[in-house]
């Protein structure tokens, strides 16, 4: 009975004799220890445990005391390390798995970091004009009005990364669910395709290609996914190219793709591009006016609306992002909008 028990605890449990010797451990132990059933039975487990400082640890075996292992043929794997004394002179070794955890506080640490940077380098550039327009006593006005275009642009710079941090932050509280509204999908993709034009200036071909149907969702939220898609598109695709917006049901689900002649994407990068600040060039991302947050925000808009985020990508010849939605959320219309 207890041995069963033991072995479902999702902890890693390991029994030491009086001598530190293994008397018994859960197959938990074994995948976080690196232990070999019945082979290390018998066998001191200092031996066996390679981490500096742990026979001290062991000898020592204070309550509330924990030691980190992160053992290196198993890269990005943690675990928490307890000793417990029990009856007269035994010893109960507990290990945890703590990854997620400090998977957890890396991103929170590159988090913090990449907002400082990103801040950084407007405020910089806009303390560095004002100090130069202060001690200027005799500004000429033509270079007076490029210095403050340039911080005014930098300003802006800052407001948009300040404003797409506030809607991740409001896309990540679970306890505010999406609005459920019945909506158009080809109004707003039309509006959105308005948008990019603008955006454009006349330097693409943009167009649309869409079936008439009903989406259930917040609208606000999906324009603003689809909305960043079809501005990444505008800002890589070079001069020239085309832009195709695409609402299609394919076996009983909605997608919604963007298919650009671009610069495209290499291969390697495609499963971070929606980690939040990750560029696959940083220089060119931060001409084009990006915030780094765009595809993020399109993957939480996505999920909070039970849809995924498809990208498909060859470098030198496009990308094409796609949202497919679940069945549920659609009821087709009559003829397609000509």
């Amino acid at each position: 009975m207890f041995s069963r028990a033991a072995e479902a605890s999702p902890d890693g449990l390991v029994f030491l004799d009086a001598e530190d010797r293994i008397a018994w451990r859960n197959r938990v132990a074994e995948q976080h220890l690196g232990l070999h059933g019945e082979r290390d039975a018998g066998l001191p487990v200092a031996n066996l445990i390679r981490l500096p400082g742990f026979a001290d640890f062991l000898a020592r075996a204070r309550a509330g005391e924990s030691l980190a292992y992160r053992p290196q043929e198993r890269k990005g794997k943690a675990y928490s390390v307890e000793a417990i004394r029990f009856g007269t002179d035994r010893k109960l070794l507990i290990s945890t798995d703590v990854s997620h955890i400090e998977r957890a506080e890396n991103m929170r640490r590159d988090f913090v970091a990449n907002v400082s940077h990103e801040l950084r380098t407007p405020l910089t550039v806009i303390s560095g004009y004002i100090e130069h327009m202060h001690d200027d006593a005799a500004p000429d006005p033509a270079e007076w009005k490029r210095q403050m275009e340039m911080v005014n642009d930098q300003a802006g710079r800052m407001l948009r990364l300040v404003d797409d941090l506030l809607t991740l932050s409001r896309l990540e509280d679970d306890t505010q669910p999406p609005g459920e509204e019945e909506f158009d999908v080809r109004d707003l993709i039309y509006d959105i395709s308005a948008e990019g034009r603008r955006l454009s200036g006349g330097r693409h071909s943009i167009t649309c290609e869409v079936a008439p149907t009903l989406l259930k969702g917040s609208r606000e939220e999906l324009r603003s996914a689809f909305s960043n898609l079809v501005s990444n598109a505008v800002r890589y695709t070079p001069e020239g190219g085309r832009i195709v917006l695409h609402w299609a049901l394919r076996e009983g689900k909605g997608v919604f793709s963007v298919e650009d002649s671009g610069i495209g994407i290499p291969e390697e990068h495609i499963p971070r591009l929606t980690e939040r600040f990750y560029r696959v060039d940083r220089g060119r991302s931060r001409a084009s006016g990006g915030t780094g947050l765009g595809l993020a925000i399109v993957k939480h808009i996505l999920l909070r609306h039970q849809a995924a985020l498809e990208i498909g990508s060859v470098a030198g010849a496009g990308s094409t992002f796609a949202a497919v939605f679940p069945a549920w959320r659609l009821r087709p219309l009559g003829e397609a909008r000509s």
